[in-house]
């Protein structure tokens, strides 16, 4: 027997629940970073492959230029989700957090996971001698500051008002 609960959002099935949550919940969950900074690295190489400018950055300082972008990026990503995981808070940025995250990397940058995207999406497209496709990276940082950035700035706005606002002036969105 199969049943649907409300506008499409749990079926019974002989008994057992499962979740549906329709095509909004899985629109929602494709709508994350990590998908959009592979988008944008999809981008970014296609460029390089198909529309290759006759540069070729590869060799000494952009090499080692691209290593600490994407390094650093991956360091940054890290240490955030270490910071969140030890305050027992989430890191999905569609959920409410449960708590602040004001220490480690987060003293530093209120957005250090996206500011570590940012450096590998960066540090990539230079790898790649992907010249034409540089022009992405503000593309990035405006999608996801519009998406992400700002929808969770006013969660905590809502949620942790005074702390928020303190947070903000002792600390910088991207640097």
């Amino acid at each position: 027997m199969e049943r649907l609960c409300g506008a499409g959002s749990v079926t019974a099935h002989s008994g057992h629940m499962f979740a549906y949550k329709g095509w909004n919940d899985m629109l929602r969950w494709l709508d994350m970073p990590p998908v959009w900074l592979g988008l944008f690295l999809v981008l970014g190489w296609t460029q390089s492959r198909i529309l290759p400018m006759g540069l070729d950055l590869s060799g000494g300082w952009f090499d080692l230029l691209s290593g600490i972008l994407v390094g650093g990026g991956v360091i940054l990503v890290a240490l955030a989700a270490s910071e969140m995981r030890r305050q027992k808070t989430t890191i999905i940025p569609h959920k409410e957090a449960d708590r602040l995250v004001q220490s480690g990397i987060f003293s530093r940058t209120r957005n250090p996971i996206y500011l570590g995207d940012t450096m590998v999406l960066l540090g990539l497209l230079l790898y790649w001698d992907a010249i034409l496709a540089l022009v992405l990276v503000p593309v990035f940082v405006w999608v996801i500051e519009r998406r992400f950035v700002i929808p969770e700035e006013n969660r905590l706005r809502r949620k942790f008002r005074a702390d928020f606002a303190r947070y903000c002036q002792k600390t910088r969105r991207w640097l």
